[in-house]
């Protein structure tokens, strides 16, 4: 069988996508999915994507990551995915999908995607790190040089240590550049590295930053390894809501693929 596929990268974080709403790629076939993934003997990418039909959308999101099994909301992958599936025809400027947690909005603005997630009602305090859920689970660890920290070390023993254990858990590390400014590295479970970005890890560092009282302000700029986004939000007395992730979705290059 042979597919055709885009690679994507936002800021750093790199993609497989593919058409599949004739679902004829065997998307079960978690072996094949981290073949692909491979960056030794496949096409080489952080997480898979496939774009279904979907009768209530404009489209299905399949997120896989690069272990091959079907993983969490990814807030760098579906920017990706809205711009493939707008390539296609299936959706316009603005955008309702459904992907692992539900429904989704997003709206493309001065060349970037604006991405829409849940609202966030509840995190934990873990001693002086937070965790919380952004539609995936992320730690967040306050550093004071980010440059410094060990990520695939310390993450991996974070992520699959107490309280984490076999579902592990992204950890995301954080050093606050200004009031309103944050630089966020992150360990990504399922890749079982460190990506040079993470959508939801950035979303989840952004709330963290407010929930621990580091800074008043509501829209967050991130420094990432892989580029720049921005993260915004309005704080309840419930919690936060009207939860945005902005940035960029980059086609990197077009192919073919023969899955034996």
């Amino acid at each position: 069988m042979i597919f055709s596929f885009v690679k994507y990268q936002g800021t750093g974080n790199d993609f497989v996508v593919i058409d599949n709403r004739d679902m004829r790629f065997p998307i079960e076939n978690h072996k094949a999915v981290a073949q692909i993934c491979h960056r030794n003997f496949g096409i080489g990418a952080d997480g898979f994507i496939a774009i279904e039909e979907d009768e209530s959308s404009d489209f299905y999101m399949r997120y896989f990551n690069a272990d091959g099994h079907e993983g969490s909301l990814c807030g760098n992958g579906s920017r990706c995915a809205i711009h493939y599936a707008k390539s296609l025809g299936l959706t316009s400027d603005k955008v309702t999908f459904r992907t692992s947690d539900g429904f989704h909005k997003a709206h493309f603005i001065s060349g970037q995607i604006a991405l829409e997630l849940h609202s966030v009602s509840q995190w934990e305090q873990r001693e002086a790190d937070i965790f919380l859920d952004t539609g995936s689970p992320h730690h967040v660890v306050f550093v004071s040089d980010i440059h410094a920290v060990d990520v695939a070390v310390t993450g991996a023993k974070i992520a699959h240590g107490a309280p984490y254990f076999s579902d592990g858990s992204n950890v995301n590390f954080v050093q606050q550049l200004d009031a309103n400014k944050v630089f966020v590295r992150t360990f990504e479970r399922g890749v079982e590295a460190e990506t040079l970005s993470c959508g939801t890890g950035v979303t989840a560092a952004a709330l963290a930053t407010h929930i621990s009282e580091k800074t008043t302000s509501e829209i967050i700029q991130i420094q990432t390894r892989g580029g720049n986004l921005s993260v915004s939000f309005s704080p309840t007395t419930h919690g936060y809501e009207s939860i945005v992730l902005q940035g960029p979705a980059t086609p990197v290059f077009t192919g073919k693929w023969e899955l034996n």
